[in-house]
């Protein structure tokens, strides 16, 4: 059975959308879902309750992946 990792980039403006990694993402943020659709909800909610909220849409912006994790059998 498979689980996912939800993964938030904070990248700089400066950085292009493909060029956002986790290398060079100045925040990188993970937490394990159940399915997919865990990977698109609740991201905005947990960015705006810390100090990266003031810097979202002005010098930053962030990026969502949603990465398959297989578990071991």
């Amino acid at each position: 059975m498979n689980s996912f990792i939800a993964v938030v980039l904070v990248c700089a403006n400066t950085i292009a959308q493909a060029d956002c990694n986790d290398d060079r993402a100045s925040e990188v943020r993970k937490v394990r879902v159940s399915n997919e659709l865990g990977c698109t909800n609740g991201w905005q909610e947990i960015i705006s309750r810390t100090d990266l909220s003031e810097q979202i849409g002005k010098t930053a912006y962030l990026k969502t992946e949603c990465r398959r994790v297989k578990r071991a059998e």
